[in-house]
């Protein structure tokens, strides 16, 4: 259950990667192929402002709950210079402090992207008018994401170093 549950941001992640794709193409298709037979026909030319609205959104939701994944799967860079020397109680303290950081981190992306859901509840976006607060909400959900992440690796131990490196 718990193992479905950790993959939820993970599909998300690869269906907003699928869609910000689709919709990259689309944009191109439109201001390029489209906007050249209109400029050809001599019509009005087809509005895509809403590629771009779309594809900030998928961005921005892309990257937030990307990086929660990072946390969570240790893929973030490490610079581990004179540590591994340390023993292992004071790796053990380093580890859980790093991570006690990431946590942090984690809840004030989500505390003012909140703050910022409220801020701009009432405004939305100029050719879809979808709601500003949809924007923002992927720092609430990626900061929370963060902090979970960041909290269950700062209470499990450090990885082991593999010695064939």
């Amino acid at each position: 259950m718990l193992r479905r549950l950790s993959d939820i941001p993970k599909l998300v992640v690869t269906a907003l990667i699928v869609f910000a794709i689709i919709n990259l193409l689309i944009g191109v298709v439109l201001r390029y192929f489209v906007g050249a037979i209109t400029d050809w026909l001599d019509v009005d030319p087809v509005p895509f402002t809403w590629v771009e609205e779309l594809g900030e959104m998928a961005l921005a939701w892309l990257t937030l709950i990307g990086a929660a994944i990072g946390v969570q799967q240790r893929s973030h860079f490490t610079l581990a210079v004179f540590v591994h020397t340390l023993s292992p109680g004071v790796q053990l303290w380093i580890h859980r402090f790093n991570h006690a950081l990431i946590v942090g981190i984690g809840v004030l992306a989500a505390y003012y992207g909140y703050k910022l859901c409220l801020l701009n509840r009432t405004l939305s976006t100029p050719g879809l008018e979808i709601n500003l607060a949809w924007l923002y909400a992927s720092s609430v959900v990626g900061g929370i994401l963060i902090a979970v992440y960041g909290f269950a690796m700062m209470v499990s131990p450090p990885p082991q170093d593999d010695p064939s490196h």
